[in-house]
């Protein structure tokens, strides 16, 4: 299964939970509508604090996973609403769609990213770990929705 993770900046959220979702063994992928060019440091030492090292994170631009890139996207997941708000591309094989919503722990005052970044990977990590325990067979978009609406 190929998981598409937005956002806007693609330097925080997206990354964390396309790190998670990989680690649980997922094709995920992360792009955002007007990426940072850079991936958050403090993103990196959460995920390394959970003993998660993500494959190669960057910050890139969704435009890489349009239709031409011949990658078929079967969820699309947005994690701010920002991205949930702006026109997404066409996207190969019309995918389900899902908003899990997290605040942006990069927004954060730099003395409190630490725990804005630990608060966003616990919700986004409570999230995919009940996506990867729901049967295939349940996962509709009401059931992706209510996930998203997990603390």
């Amino acid at each position: 299964m190929n998981i598409l993770v937005l956002s806007t900046g693609n330097s925080a959220r997206s990354i964390l939970l396309e790190a998670i979702l990989t680690d649980l063994g997922y094709s995920s992928f992360s792009a955002g509508s007007k990426h940072a060019g850079q991936v958050h440091p403090v993103a990196l030492s959460t995920l390394a604090k959970h003993g998660i090292k993500p494959d190669n994170p960057r910050s890139k631009s969704w435009d890489e996973f349009e239709e031409a890139s011949g990658l078929e996207m079967h969820l699309v997941i947005t994690v701010c609403g920002n991205a949930a708000n702006e026109t997404c591309p066409v996207w190969f094989g019309a995918p389900m769609q899902v908003h899990w919503g997290v605040e942006d722990p990069a927004a954060a005052a730099p003395e409190n990213q630490e725990e804005a970044f630990e608060t966003a990977f616990q919700i986004l990590n409570l999230r995919a770990q009940a996506f990867h325990a729901l049967p295939e067979d349940k996962r509709t978009a009401e059931a992706l929705a209510q996930i998203g609406t997990l603390p």
